[in-house]
C-alpha cells in the first residue's frame, strides 16, 4: 500500500504586490502558515512573504 508524501511544496507570495517570489518545502506534520522577510524583486525591497498554494 503506498504511503501519503511527508513533503508538501508551497510557494511565498509578497504580501504587498502579491507575486509569488520563492519555492519551499514543509514536512506536512507542521501545521502553521509560514511568513517570512524576504527581498521582492517587484517592489525592489523586502517585504513579508506569507505561505501559499502552488
Amino acid at each position: 500500500m503506498a504511503t501519503k508524501n511527508q513533503v508538501v511544496q508551497f510557494s511565498l507570495k509578497c504580501s504587498e504586490c502579491g507575486t509569488r517570489n520563492y519555492y519551499k518545502q514543509k514536512s506536512r506534520l507542521f501545521k502553521n502558515k509560514i511568513e517570512l522577510s524576504k527581498y521582492c524583486p517587484k517592489c525592489n525591497k523586502h517585504t513579508k512573504h506569507n505561505e501559499s498554494k502552488i
